[in-house]
This record gives C-alpha cells, structure tokens and sequence, in this order.
C-alpha cells in the first residue's frame, strides 16, 4: 500500500513524499498495514487507502464525497480528527454527507441539496437557526406497528407522536411510509 501511496503522490508531481506518506498511514490507522498489498485488506481498510490516496499530495482542497461510508466508528472518530488539523493548517475541505450530526461538528458552511437542486446555503449555525427545536414527528398509519408495541413508540393513541432528540439538531424532513 506504501508503494500504491507513492505512485499517486508521483501522479502529481510529488517526489520524496515519505515522511508524509508514513503520517498519513499512521492518522488513518494504516500503518500495521503498509507493506500490504490491496487485495489482503478488508473493505474498511480499502476505503481508508481511498482517503489516504486524496490526501497524499497535500491538495490545498479536499474534496470527500461520503468518507465515513461503511467504516467503523474508530476510523470515523480518527478520520474527523485529522481532516479537522488538515483544515486547521489552512486547507479547505469540501465533503458530502448524509449525517447531520457530522456537517454540523465538522463545517463552517452547509449547503443542503434536494433533487439536484441546491435548496439552502448559509453558514452552518445560521441555518440550523432556522428550524426552532429537535423535534421529530411521526405519522403511522393503522396496522403499521403490531398492537403489542405501538406503546413502546407512541405515547398514547394519536396518530402523530413526537420524539426529542437530545443529541443534537435534526432538520424537519417528511417521512412516506
């Protein structure tokens, strides 16, 4: 994998690239791994070589599309941290992604998008603002739930029942079952 990492830095004109190869291994949790071939590592570990590739020639914009798709909650947790001392050392990151939770931890800026169309742009607290609470409604339809368990998930018997999230900011969304 070492070896793959100093072919995509030589793509880009990036010679003697070691010593930022070897941190980029390390942050990502590769470095047990390095001298690995691609087909001996596990679909994690692929996505995370993935990223390695992005990063190896220290591009002044990151673009990540989806980063933390199917990874393990330890890679997650490790690849914020170092996107995170990326941007604090000057580069500008651009990723999508379908977690809230993250884009609001990790971006200064939101653009949220429906349908291809670009449905809201502002910086991350001023839109967030925008919606007053953490609430979640959720219409059932009859049947939808065995008569046994609709008291587990609604409190009584009204077709719309609300639930608080106390970890953090949900935008309302419209949910069909």
């Amino acid at each position: 994998m070492r070896e793959t990492l100093r072919f995509q830095s030589g793509y880009w004109g990036v010679r003697k690239n070691d010593a930022w190869i070897d941190e980029i291994l390390e942050r990502l949790g590769l470095a047990d791994k390095a001298d690995a071939g691609m087909r001996q590592l596990s679909g994690g570990m692929k996505r995370r070589v993935l990223v390695a590739q992005a990063l190896v020639h220290k591009p002044a914009v990151i673009v990540l599309d989806e980063p933390t798709a199917g990874v393990d909650v330890e890679l997650r947790e490790h690849l914020w941290a170092f996107i995170g001392s990326l941007h604090a050392q000057g580069h500008t990151i651009v990723l999508t992604t379908h977690y809230l939770a993250e884009a609001q931890a990790l971006c200064q800026r939101l653009a949220i998008m429906q349908k291809g169309e670009l449905v809201a742009l502002d910086r991350t607290e001023a839109l967030l603002s925008r919606f007053e609470g953490r609430v979640m409604r959720c219409r059932l339809a009859a049947g939808d739930l065995p008569p046994n368990s609709r008291g587990t998930f609604c409190a009584g018997t009204a077709p719309t029942s609300r639930f608080a999230s106390r970890t953090h900011r949900t935008l309302p969304r419209s949910l069909n079952a």
